[in-house]
C-alpha cells in the first residue's frame, strides 16, 4: 500500500449473507456510506470545506460538539447501520457522495497553479519543518500563532498544488488546557489525546513497515515513530518517541510542546531536525528544499550535510555549500526569548556523534550557533545556525525584515543593514479555514464563479464595492449574535465550573448585548503585546463603556504561558473586572483560545483591537482573519498593520513611532489608544442613516475586504515563497545573471 493511500476502516463483505440477500443489500449500502465518510474524516481536507464539516454535524449535533469537532471520534461511536438510519433520516446520501467525489478530484488533479509556476518541485519537494501546526481544534498540537501559520502554510501549498511535506512532533498532550479559579488565577490541565480518534496512521518505510528512526547522542540512542496525516495534497509526518526501547524520561520528550527544561527542549529540537531528515530519507523522499520554519528545526542541516557526505563523498565545506542553496529559513520573531539558546555542554552532549560524523570539532560546531564564531562565552543560537546553514532567509513582515537586519547585522560585519542578506514575505491566512459560511455565500453571491481559484488575485475581491450595503451589514449581524451566543454559552459554562451560584450563572447567560460595538482581542498574552493597555485608565475605559447612547463591549481571550507570571497577572486583571459593577455584563474573558475560539471571535467582532509593543510584533495574523469577515482592525502600526493600513481600511493607534523608553511609549499608546477609540471608531460604528445602517463603517469594511483579503491571504504567501525562495532554491530559475 502506497503512503497516499489510507487503510479502509471497515473491511466490507465480499459476498451477501446466506439466505439474506435484501439485508446483504443493506448492509453493504450502509458500508459503503461509512466508508466514505471514514475516507472523508482521515483527510483533513474536509475541516476548511464546510459542507464537510455541516454532514458531521447534522449526524450528531450533541455528539459533535461534547467531541470538539472530531469526526473520527464520532465515526468511532457509530455503526454502519446506526449511519444508515441517521442518514436516511436527513436525507445525507447525497451529500455524502457529493463530499466524497469532490475530494477525489481534489486528490487527483493534476492541473493546478504550482504545475504551471514550480515545475522543478515536482521531482523533488519542499520538506516543511515547523515546531507545531495548528490545522483544526480536534488535532491539538499546536499553541499558538506559529502553529496556526504552519498549518495554514500547507494547506495552501495543497490548495496551490505545490509539492511539500511537512515535518512536525506528534505531542500528545499537545499544549495545556487553559482555565480560571475563583480569583481570575490562570491554571493549566495536560489531557492525553487518543491517538485512535485522530486521522493518523504510522508511516511505512520502503519496505512496507511501521518507521522508527533513532538518532545517536553522547548517552544514548533517541528513537522516535513516524505517523502520517494526510492535510489535502500534503503528507504530514510527525515524530513521537514514546516507543519502546526509549527511557522512561525520554518515551515522554515529546509529550508536551513547549514545557520542560533546556535539556528537554535540545532533545525535541534534535529529534524534530535530525530526525527529520532521517525519516524523509527512510521514506524515500528526496527534497529539493528544505524550509525550516523557525531556528528549532535547525539541526536538521547538519543532518542534510552528512547525508551529503555519506552519499557523494563531499568534504565538510563543500556539503555545507550545497546543503544551503536548498535551505529555506525563517525567522518570526524580534523578541529575545523567542530564539532557543543551549550551552556548549549540552550541544556537544546532544550533538556530538554527529560532529564525529562531520569530522569538525567542538569549536567549529558551536561557532556555527555564534554571531562571533570566537566568543568562547557566547551560547548557541538556534537562529544563527539556522541564518549560517541557509542561502535564503526572510522575515514575515517588511517592518519585521528592517528589525531583523538591524538585529543580526553583526552576523555580516562586512556588509551595511540595508545589504544583510534578510528579506521578508509576510505572513497570511488560509481563506477557506478562516471565512465563516454566510460571508463565504454572500461572496458566491456576488463574486466571480471561479473567486475562489483566485483568491491571491486583487480583482477576485472588487465586487465586494457591488454588494448591498444592508446586506453586508446584515450578515455581519448574523455573525456577531452567533458569537455572543458561544460566549455566553462558555461564559456561564466557566461560572458553574468555579462553583457560583445559580443567579451568577444565570446573568452570564445574558452578558454582552448585539447592538453594543464589540472590540475583540485574542492572542498570547506575553507582556509585548500589552493586553491590559486599554485599561491603562480605567476609569476612562469604564466611561465608554457605560456610555447610555454609544456604549462599548469587550470579548477578551488568550494563553499566558504557564512560567510567565506577569501575563498571568495580565489575565487575572481583565477577568476580574466582571466583578467591578461598571464593567459587568460588558466585559468577557473566555478561556482556553484555541482555533475553535478564536473563529468564533474574528467572524464576529466589529473591531480587533491589537496594541504590541511596536515594532515587536513580527507579523500578526489574527487580523487577517478578521478581514475576511468584515471586521476592522484597530491596531499599532506593527507587523503586518504596518503595510496594511491606507486610512480608509480601519484604524490606526499612533503614527508608527516608538520612544527609546517603553514607560514613554507605553503611555503615548495609550493616549493615542483611546482618543482612537473616543474620536474615530465609537463614532463612526453609532453614526446611522435613516435605514439604521452605519454606511460609513460599511464603507470602510468593504475597504478593508478588497485591499487586504488578497494581499494577506495565505495562498499568497505560498505562491511568494515558491516564486522568490523555493524554485531558486531548487535550481529552478531559467535566468539569474550576476553582475560585478
Amino acid at each position: 500500500m502506497s503512503q497516499t493511500e489510507l487503510p479502509p476502516p471497515q473491511s466490507v463483505p465480499s459476498g451477501p449473507a446466506s439466505g439474506a440477500p435484501d439485508l446483504f443489500d443493506e448492509l453493504h449500502h450502509a458500508d459503503d456510506l461509512y466508508g466514505k465518510l471514514w475516507t472523508l474524516a482521515n483527510n483533513l481536507w474536509w475541516s476548511w470545506h464546510p459542507e464537510c464539516d455541516a454532514i458531521f454535524r447534522d449526524v450528531d449535533p450533541i455528539r459533535w460538539r461534547q467531541l470538539g469537532h472530531n469526526p473520527v471520534a464520532l465515526l468511532r461511536e457509530m455503526t454502519p447501520e446506526r449511519l444508515a438510519d441517521r442518514a436516511g433520516e436527513l436525507v445525507l446520501h447525497s451529500r455524502i457522495n457529493y463530499a466524497y467525489r469532490r475530494l477525489q478530484e481534489y486528490l487527483t488533479s493534476s492541473q493546478t497553479w504550482a504545475s504551471t509556476n514550480a515545475g522543478v518541485l515536482g521531482a523533488k519537494p519542499v520538506a516543511y519543518f515547523s515546531a507545531e501546526f495548528g490545522i483544526h481544534e480536534s488535532i491539538p498540537i499546536y499553541s499558538g500563532g506559529l502553529g496556526v501559520l504552519a498549518g495554514d502554510h500547507i494547506k495552501s501549498a495543497s490548495g496551490l498544488g505545490v509539492p511539500l511535506v511537512g515535518i512536525g512532533l506528534y505531542y500528545s498532550q499537545g499544549y495545556f488546557r487553559q482555565y480560571l479559579d475563583e480569583d481570575g488565577f490562570q491554571g493549566e490541565d495536560y489531557l492525553e489525546t487518543k491517538i485512535e480518534n485522530l486521522p493518523i496512521q504510522a508511516a511505512l518505510d520502503s519496505k512496507g513497515n511501521p518507521l522508527t528512526v533513532s538518532i545517536d547522542t553522547r548517552d544514548g540512542q533517541l528513537l522516535a515513530k513516524v505517523w502520517l496525516m494526510h492535510v489535502g495534497r500534503v503528507r504530514l509526518y510527525l515524530l513521537d518517541c514514546n516507543v519502546d526501547g526509549n527511557k522512561p524520561e525520554d518515551r515522554e520528550l515529546t509529550s508536551r510542546l513547549y514545557g520542560g527544561d533546556e535539556r528537554t527542549r535540545i532533545r525535541q529540537e534534535l529529534v524534530l531536525g535530525v530526525g527529520g531528515v532521517k525519516a524523509l530519507a527512510a521514506l524515500g523522499i528526496d527534497p529539493g528544499v528544505y524550509h525550516l520554519n523557525e531556528g528549532h528545526s535547525a539541526f536538521g542541516a547538519l543532518q542534510v550535510v552528512r547525508q551529503l557526505m555519506d552519499n557523494d563523498g563531499m568534504s565538510f565545506e563543500d556539503a555545507v555549500q550545497l546543503s544551503a542553496r536548498a535551505t529555506c529559513f525563517t525567522t518570526h520573531t524580534p523578541v529575545p526569548a523567542g530564539h532557543d539558546r543551549f550551552p556548549p555542554a549540552l550541544v556537544e552532549e546532544h550533538l556530538g556523534p554527529l560532529r564525529d560524523a562531520l569530522g569538525i570539532s567542538q569549536k567549529e560546531l558551536l561557532a556555527l550557533g555564534r554571531v562571533d564564531p570566537d566568543n568562547d562565552n557566547e551560547s548557541f543560537c538556534m537562529t544563527v545556525i539556522g541564518f549560517k546553514m541557509s542561502r535564503c532567509a526572510n522575515a514575515v513582515s517588511s517592518l519585521h525584515g528592517v528589525v531583523s537586519r538591524r538585529m543580526w547585522q553583526s552576523m555580516w560585519p562586512d556588509r551595511p543593514e540595508n545589504e544583510v542578506p534578510i528579506g521578508h514575505i509576510t505572513n497570511g491566512v488560509h481563506v477557506a479555514s478562516w471565512l465563516a459560511v454566510q460571508m463565504q455565500t454572500l461572496y458566491d453571491k456576488h463574486f466571480a464563479t471561479d473567486w475562489k481559484e483566485r483568491l491571491q488575485e486583487p480583482d477576485a475581491w472588487q465586487a465586494i464595492h457591488d454588494v448591498d450595503p444592508g446586506e453586508l451589514w446584515e450578515t455581519h449581524n448574523a455573525l456577531k449574535h452567533n458569537l455572543l451566543s458561544f460566549v455566553r454559552r462558555r461564559f456561564s459554562r466557566q461560572c458553574r465550573r468555579r462553583g457560583e451560584d445559580d443567579q451568577a450563572v444565570e446573568a452570564a447567560r445574558h452578558i454582552l448585548d448585539p447592538r453594543i460595538l464589540t472590540i475583540g482581542f485574542g492572542r498570547r498574552f506575553a507582556t509585548y503585546k500589552r493586553a491590559n493597555l486599554l485599561f491603562s485608565d480605567i476609569d476612562r475605559v469604564a466611561e465608554m463603556i457605560g456610555s447610555s447612547d454609544r456604549p462599548v463591549q469587550l470579548i477578551y481571550a488568550g494563553k499566558a504561558h504557564p512560567k510567565d507570571e506577569p501575563g498571568k497577572k495580565f489575565i487575572q486583571e481583565i477577568a476580574n473586572l466582571r466583578h467591578d459593577p461598571r464593567f459587568a455584563g460588558r466585559v468577557a474573558f473566555v478561556e482556553d483560545y484555541d482555533i475553535n475560539v478564536c473563529r468564533h471571535l474574528i467572524q464576529g467582532v466589529d473591531v480587533w483591537l491589537n496594541n504590541p509593543r511596536r515594532p515587536l510584533e513580527a507579523s500578526g495574523t489574527s487580523g487577517q482573519k478578521v478581514v475576511l469577515n468584515g471586521g476592522l482592525n484597530c491596531s499599532i502600526l506593527d507587523g503586518w498593520w504596518g503595510e496594511a493600513f491606507n486610512g480608509s481600511n480601519g484604524f490606526a493607534i499612533g503614527n508608527g513611532r516608538s520612544h527609546v523608553s517603553d514607560e514613554i511609549t507605553d503611555r503615548r499608546d495609550a493616549e493615542s489608544l483611546y482618543r482612537t477609540l473616543e474620536e474615530q471608531v465609537i463614532p463612526c460604528f453609532y453614526s446611522r442613516d435613516n435605514d439604521g445602517l452605519p454606511r460609513q463603517w460599511i464603507k470602510r469594511m468593504m475597504n478593508s475586504i478588497s485591499t487586504l483579503a488578497w494581499r494577506f491571504s495565505s495562498h499568497r504567501m505560498v505562491a511568494d515563497y515558491t516564486a522568490k525562495a523555493y524554485v531558486w532554491s531548487a535550481g529552478g530559475v531559467t535566468c539569474e545573471m550576476r553582475y560585478r
